[in-house]
């Protein structure tokens, strides 16, 4: 999630320009991120972060002597190289089903269910264009992904050289990537339990943050399943977008076969009033959180009140992020828990991302 910005009213009449400004400064960090994995030096990027008023998070301005900077001019982007395989301690990638090799500080919530009892997924914004402390960043959220062993993981704002360093080491999981250069979404599904049968992006037409719905068509223990992530339209300013993409959403989720659970999860950057403003949710779908009474403790995925990752100037708790859930018409998986992760601080003083990520259980009728 972008930091805030007080210039709402400037925004509402320069939306392209912003737009545009936005995307270049994406282009701009990504590349110097891919530097920064194999090696390259590089300082922090010019500009700062002004917060909203009313504590909202708004849309990301660079400002440089008190005035918004117009669009870079095009630059020529240089080809982008994978990095290499990385080490971590024995010098090979390693094996993301073995939690042996990783430690936490929060290793008693780790259960691992291998008898098709339980299906478990993993939704979690992970920051990747925020280029400081990467390595040890990326590395806290392989931890937790080898602690774990979701079967199925949903990442959001994922650059090419954050999926270049969770491909090396997550050799047990199929990853399936979102279409775009600069940043995007990625489903991956543990290879020895979840059996890939279709994949399929849907664009939404009118995103000028390059947003698109990604859906995969499984099998797990015998069930068939569609899985959707998203990471829809950010910050306040444009509120009427996200809700619009928060619509084919749904309208995706209802059109899929009876026969099939649908789960979505992402961040959606919602705010509650939207969803109300909306009518709610229509029937037969759920928020997953509110269907298992509403756990205060796992309310605000998105609180710099806690996370101090963006240095934040306001004090914001929001759940931007959200597991959306359709059941089969005999209802055989059903929500059974659902838990934060990735509070713990690591040795650098920053959390892996400035979201928590949201891991959930699902009981399968057996």
């Amino acid at each position: 999630m972008a930091a805030a910005s007080a210039a709402s009213g400037r925004i509402n009449r320069q939306q392209l320009q912003v737009g545009m400004a936005t995307l270049t400064q994406l282009r701009m960090r990504c590349c110097a991120l891919s530097n920064l994995v194999a090696g390259v030096g590089i300082g922090e990027p010019g500009g700062g972060r002004e917060g909203e008023a009313d504590g909202e998070p708004g849309l990301t301005i660079v400002y440089g002597a008190g005035e918004l900077l117009a669009a870079a001019p095009a630059m020529e982007q240089p080809q982008y190289k994978s990095p290499g395989p990385q080490v971590d301690g024995e010098g090979e990638a390693f094996d993301l089903s073995n939690a042996s090799r990783v430690q936490t500080s929060k290793g008693e919530g780790a259960k691992l269910q291998l008898d098709g009892s339980v299906i478990s997924l993993l939704t979690w914004n992970v920051d990747g264009l925020d280029e400081m402390d990467f390595l040890e960043r990326a590395h806290g959220v392989c931890s937790c992904l080898a602690l774990y062993s979701p079967d199925v993981v949903f990442l959001q704002e994922v650059t090419k050289s954050y999926y270049y360093y969770i491909k090396q080491r997550a050799v047990s999981y199929i990853l399936i990537a979102g279409e775009n250069d600069d940043y995007f979404s990625v489903i991956m599904l543990h290879k020895s339990r979840v059996k890939l049968l279709k994949e399929e992006t849907i664009d939404f037409p009118t995103s000028i943050m390059m947003r698109v719905l990604l859906v995969v068509q499984v099998n797990i223990a015998g069930n068939e399943l569609y899985l959707m992530t998203s990471h829809l339209e950010s910050t306040k300013d444009f509120s009427k977008e996200r809700v619009r993409q928060l619509g084919i959403i749904l309208k995706k989720m209802k059109e899929v076969p009876d026969c099939a659970t649908v789960i979505f999860g992402g961040d959606t950057n919602l705010r509650d009033h939207e969803v109300r403003n909306l009518g709610g949710l229509p029937a037969g779908i759920s928020d997953v959180w509110e269907s298992l009474n509403r756990q205060e403790q796992c309310r605000y995925t998105w609180d710099t009140t806690t996370n101090d990752n963006l240095e934040a100037s306001y004090c914001c708790r929001l759940r931007f992020d959200r597991v959306f859930f359709r059941a089969s018409r005999g209802g055989q998986i059903i929500p059974k828990e659902m838990r934060l992760v990735g509070q713990e601080r690591l040795e650098c003083g920053r959390f892996c991302s400035d979201h928590w990520g949201l891991l959930c259980d699902f009981d399968v009728l057996l």
